[in-house]
């Protein structure tokens, strides 16, 4: 992010947790319940979070070189 910043090139990432996808069909019920207990926010994230995260990235001209946790407070 420091060295594209000059080229305002701006670096950012998200890091999402546990998203309610597709990808959560090779769990079943009971283990999908698990992992809620684990979440804080005791939910599993939205795709549409995710999206609305990157649209937030994308609009704003001054943050740059920042991770964006995802993940209902499982790990900060």
């Amino acid at each position: 992010a420091k060295e594209l910043a000059p080229c305002n090139i701006r670096v950012n990432a998200i890091a999402p947790g546990v998203i309610a996808t597709d990808m959560l069909n090779q769990y079943s019920e009971v283990e999908i319940s698990d992992i809620i207990k684990d979440i804080p926010l005791l939910r599993l994230g939205k795709p549409e979070e995710v999206a609305e995260t990157a649209l937030f990235l994308a609009e704003q001209e001054y943050i740059t070189g920042e991770v964006i946790n995802i993940n209902g407070g499982l790990w900060m």
